[in-house]
């Protein structure tokens, strides 16, 4: 019967996020994981598939909360709206982990592969996005196009979260990222002003 350790999952990726910090990605092996944290390898393993999955890890959970939310919301709302919900669901849990959604965000953006893994994630996501609104019967390509419109204003506002630093002043929360972003976009897509034929004023007649 495994022994149990109390806080496992949380003090190995506190360990793997300093060792990253510290040595870097490539050069931090599970076993150094394990023995920052006081727990063995095999621990290590039956929280995470291996060092990559402590920076991935939760991203089946936020695909089901973006699902759950979207499948929740009541009808008659623009399908944008209905993804930008989704989105704002996940604030109360990703605020109290800024500093360690900051430090992940570092780590990811030194290393080629791990860079390419969080689109791929991100990618995932959009697509969950797109079926949750497929089946509350949003056709294509309004689907498809709100759920990667999504996603690009959740980089954004993500990204804009994470680099917040306002010296002082009281940090906005993700919420306030995604709707300024969602702003953003609504005026770059924004109908241009009809003009009308421009009038020239007569010449004056010649004496």
């Amino acid at each position: 019967m495994a022994r149990w350790e109390p806080n496992a999952r949380e003090r190995l990726e506190k360990a793997a996020m300093e060792l990253f910090r510290e040595r870097g990605f490539d050069e931090t092996a599970v076993a150094d994981i394990a023995a920052r944290a006081g727990l063995t390898e095999r621990t290590f393993f039956r929280y995470f598939a291996d060092k990559r999955e402590v920076l991935f890890g939760g991203s089946p959970a936020l695909q089901e909360m973006l699902v759950k939310t979207i499948a929740a919301e009541p009808a008659g709302r623009r399908p944008i709206d209905l993804v930008l919900a989704a989105y704002e669901a996940t604030s109360p849990i990703f605020e109290p982990r800024r500093p360690y959604a900051k430090a992940r965000t570092a780590i990811v953006a030194t290393h080629p592969a791990l860079m390419e893994r969080e689109l791929i994630k991100l990618a995932a996501l959009g697509a969950a996005v797109a079926e949750a609104l497929r089946a509350r019967g949003v056709a294509e390509p309004a689907a498809t196009l709100a759920s990667e419109a999504g996603v690009a204003i959740f980089k954004l506002a993500f990204e804009r979260w994470v680099e917040e630093d306002q010296k002082g002043d009281k940090k906005k929360d993700l919420v306030h990222h995604l709707r300024a972003a969602l702003a953003q976009l609504e005026a770059l897509t924004a109908p241009r002003p009809v003009r009308g034929p421009s009038r020239q004023r007569p010449r004056s007649a010649a004496r």
